[in-house]
């Protein structure tokens, strides 16, 4: 590996690999459970999306907490990755925040670009 761009074709070859197509799941949802996430409110975040799935009956969707996702200062932050592997990380995510991810996004099929990463530059 010699550059970014050699660091971004291995995420990309190696997400293939990871895609979720032997799984009942649409999609997964990781959100960042480290100190770092818990403390800019990424429990209440979790706790409002697996009600709200668990309330609607969504089988589909599974929802993992993960460790430090590395950008701190961004918490709470939640990826979204789909059955191809296609990920859209979304940062400064609160409850109600969420809750239009999943409508929107996961539920409609439409990324919400204001609250994306992408979005910060």
């Amino acid at each position: 590996m010699k550059s970014i761009t050699d660091l971004k074709r291995m995420q990309e070859s190696s997400s293939k690999h990871l895609h979720l197509q032997n799984t009942p799941y649409k999609y997964r949802i990781l959100i960042g459970m480290a100190t770092c996430g818990i403390a800019a409110g990424a429990k209440k975040v979790m706790d409002t999306l697996q009600e709200e799935i668990y309330a609607k009956g969504y089988k589909d969707i599974k929802v993992i907490s993960t460790g430090c996702i590395g950008m701190c200062t961004l918490e709470p932050i939640l990826e979204v990755l789909d059955k191809c592997g296609q990920k859209v990380t979304y940062i400064q995510v609160d409850p109600d925040k969420v809750l239009e991810i999943l409508e929107k996004h996961i539920l409609g099929g439409n990324v919400v670009e204001e609250y994306t990463i992408e979005k910060r530059s």
